[in-house]
């Protein structure tokens, strides 16, 4: 095994991994490519499955581990179960469990996510870097068009940003799967994509964020995790962090971050226009 000490964190973990990726063998470079790509399924695969996954055979895949700092697979794999957000229960059966517990009236149940609602907004409060903000709004504010992309649960998000957006007259794309239409390649250098997605990552969104970066646009995501898949994609990384009641979670956080980029950038081009520094 090698000298150095294991990765503390998952975010620590992704940093070496973009630290030594360069210089590693072909091997072991498509088990870090495969393994920033898909961080959350560290935590639910097999080393048979990672390796098959990344190409490679099972030894290349604990060799890749240990240089990493590792002493194999399942200590490195020990790290992603410990913060790893497991998927959610389909409505059905969330349902289920809110009868179960015993939840109440309409009005307790308004309470409790009213309740998760103030927990979401005080965590954004405390944990969103505002370096990372200030980043995001001069990127979106330059860009000659800001391209939305969220599917399911994001939805949401993505349209009431393209709305809003268009309402302060920022020029506005929103991606979304109608007609299963690809319009990846309307994005164009000089531009800038906001890809949100929560886990289950959607792989649609972060496919069109990387095409975004490809393109030369800056990606600003609106995430979940620092083990979300567009971590490897875009330094501009937003999380959010939404408390749930019965495996429910509310949108309150990531709308209010969602109105706070949207008036920032428009104040931001509006201050350019009249010459304002």
């Amino acid at each position: 095994m090698d000298a150095r000490s294991a990765p503390a964190s998952i975010e620590e973990l992704l940093d070496r991994i973009l630290e030594v990726s360069d210089g590693l063998p072909k091997r072991l470079r498509q088990c870090a490519e495969y393994v920033a790509a898909n961080p959350d399924r560290v935590a639910v695969s097999t080393v048979a499955e990672m390796s098959e996954g990344a190409g490679v055979q099972p030894s290349a895949f604990m060799r890749f581990c240990q240089v990493l700092g590792f002493s194999g697979f399942s200590q490195m794999q020990r790290l992603f179960r410990d913060s790893y957000a497991q998927n959610w229960p389909d409505y059905a059966t969330r349902l289920e469990k809110l009868r179960e517990s015993g939840a109440g009236s309409p009005s307790a149940l308004l309470a409790e996510f009213v309740e998760a609602g103030r927990l979401s907004l005080e965590n954004l409060a405390k944990t969103l870097d505002p370096r990372a903000l200030d980043t995001a709004i001069k990127a979106l504010s330059e860009a000659n068009m800001v391209h939305i992309v969220g599917m399911r649960r994001a939805f949401s998000v993505a349209s009431y940003l393209a709305y809003a957006f268009e309402k302060m007259n920022v020029p506005t794309m929103l991606h979304d799967s109608v007609g299963n239409l690809d319009s990846r390649h309307a994005i164009r250098e000089g531009d800038a994509v906001i890809a949100i997605t929560f886990a289950p990552y959607s792989p649609e969104t972060v496919a069109l964020a990387e095409a975004g970066a490809r393109a030369g646009a800056k990606v600003v995501a609106i995430t979940d995790s620092l083990a979300s898949p567009l971590r490897p994609v875009t330094p501009l990384l937003l999380t959010v962090s939404e408390a749930d009641f019965g495996d429910f979670r509310s949108l309150s956080a990531t709308l209010s971050l969602a109105v706070a980029l949207v008036v920032a950038v428009g104040t931001a081009n509006r201050a350019r226009k009249n010459g304002i520094p």
